[in-house]
């Protein structure tokens, strides 16, 4: 009697250390998916970034034919798109990249030729495209790390999440350069 006793013992810690086990292995396997969710919406972020900075030559390029003589926006953008290109995604520098970019955008305003070239029109169709597309990827960037954040703080996987290695994720916020003209009221000319 005692050793069947012992044997179902035996036999019923065995199958909690296993189903352990399993609910281990699918949390963690659930946990790198979605942390690969958050790295790939980064990674769409940056890729959105560079078509940008791939615009801007092209943009200035075509302003220049017309307005030659703003060379200090021009060189504001180039010196911007520089700085950017360089720098974290989050950082101001894509911000003075976006003012610089809307002041060459008014040029055409100024240029009646310059905003009726269809190659300008096209060019600036095209920034507008990408800068929808960028605002895609950061939603679904914090619509990402929103399913991350919340799968790790679950139970159960809060309970093991830390001890194997899933650290929080984080949002994609403003930094202090964009908050400023964020809640302004946009400038709109007819």
């Amino acid at each position: 009697m005692v050793d069947i006793l012992g044997s179902f013992w035996s036999s019923a810690m065995l199958v909690i250390a296993v189903g352990l086990v399993l609910l281990l292995i699918g949390i963690y396997n659930s946990l790198v998916r979605l942390r690969q969710n958050v790295r790939q919406g980064v990674a769409d972020i940056d890729a959105q970034l560079r078509q940008r900075h791939d615009l801007i030559p092209n943009l200035v390029e075509t302003v220049q034919g017309y307005a030659g003589h703003e060379a200090g926006t021009l060189q504001a953008v180039i010196a911007a798109r520089s700085a950017a290109s360089r720098g974290d995604p989050s950082s101001g520098s894509e911000q003075q990249l976006r003012v610089a970019l809307d002041n060459l955008l008014a040029l055409g305003e100024a240029y009646p030729d310059l905003k009726a070239s269809a190659n300008f029109q096209s060019l600036q169709n095209e920034l507008g495209d990408v800068e929808d597309k960028l605002a895609a990827a950061r939603r679904a960037l914090n619509a990402a790390v929103a399913r991350f954040n919340s799968a790790r703080e679950a139970f159960p996987a809060v309970l093991f999440a830390g001890l194997l290695g899933f650290g929080e994720a984080d949002f994609h916020r403003l930094d202090d350069s964009e908050k400023g003209t964020v809640d302004q009221v946009p400038r709109i000319a007819f």
